[in-house]
């Protein structure tokens, strides 16, 4: 299965020349990419960015109405977006996002023909008592309710331990490993094991140039969803590279 890795730019960069700027690099860089690559910027810069797969970073999942500051999954699909990401750890925390909340979006999203990066991850208060499996398994379950076999073509799900995002304190390989393989049972365990087989599993958290082939080499991810190294091209360039 080819690689996917994602660049979320989160709330960045402050100017539409400055976004661009960083998008034509990255595209020029990738040129020869083997795997697939997805740039998400802030919704503003979707419009003007083009010569690449573009994801955006959340959307609503009501079609159109009385939600100020919201973006509908159809808006996107008008723009020709092919990604959004859904379930950040930041949306959660900061935007109070729930797993019903996401489930909801995850199927709006689905029905406008969307694929989907779906996050997932623990916070270090759940993984220091020994809950992080239990975390997981609740996220999966409830963010993918009422998601048929033939959807999960569509979902991406991206593993990206809380405590590891904007820490540079990166989840070992190890630890990362034991972490596919649970995800993919749980997955396995709720369709069966060819869609788990088929599910890309993406490692998110602290990615940088120097680590990131080591979590599909040696880790079984099947992608990276890169924060802050996405806002330096060449630095995002080498982390592509590193996946092949």
């Amino acid at each position: 299965m080819k690689p996917l890795i994602a660049g979320n730019w989160k709330m960045n960069p402050n100017s539409a020349k400055e976004a661009k700027e960083l998008f034509d690099e990255i595209k020029k860089g990738i040129k020869t990419a083997k795997s697939e690559v997805v740039v998400c910027p802030p919704f503003v810069y979707l419009s003007q960015l083009n010569g690449l797969s573009l994801g955006a970073q959340n959307d609503f999942y009501e079609e159109k109405g009385a939600y100020t500051g919201e973006i509908s999954a159809s808006m996107l699909k008008d723009l020709d977006i092919d990604y959004v990401i859904l379930g950040h750890s930041e949306r959660r925390k900061y935007f109070n996002e729930t797993d019903e909340q996401i489930n909801k979006k995850i199927k709006k999203s689905l029905g406008q023909g969307l694929k989907i990066i779906f996050c997932i991850g623990e916070t270090a208060e759940e993984r220091d008592a020994q809950k992080k499996s239990e975390v997981l398994e609740k996220q999966i379950k409830e963010g993918l309710k009422g998601v048929t076999r033939e959807e999960m073509k569509s979902i991406n799900i991206a593993y990206e331990p809380v405590w590891a995002i904007g820490t540079g304190n990166n989840c070992s390989v190890d630890e990362t490993m034991s972490s596919v393989l649970f995800i993919r049972k749980t997955i396995s365990d709720l369709y069966n094991r060819e869609i788990a087989d088929n599910t890309r599993i993406l490692y998110g958290g602290s990615v940088k140039k120097d680590n990131s082939g080591s979590y599909i080499k040696d880790a079984g991810a099947n992608g990276l969803l890169v924060g802050g190294a996405s806002l330096n091209a060449d630095d995002f360039v080498e982390i592509v590279k590193s996946a092949e």
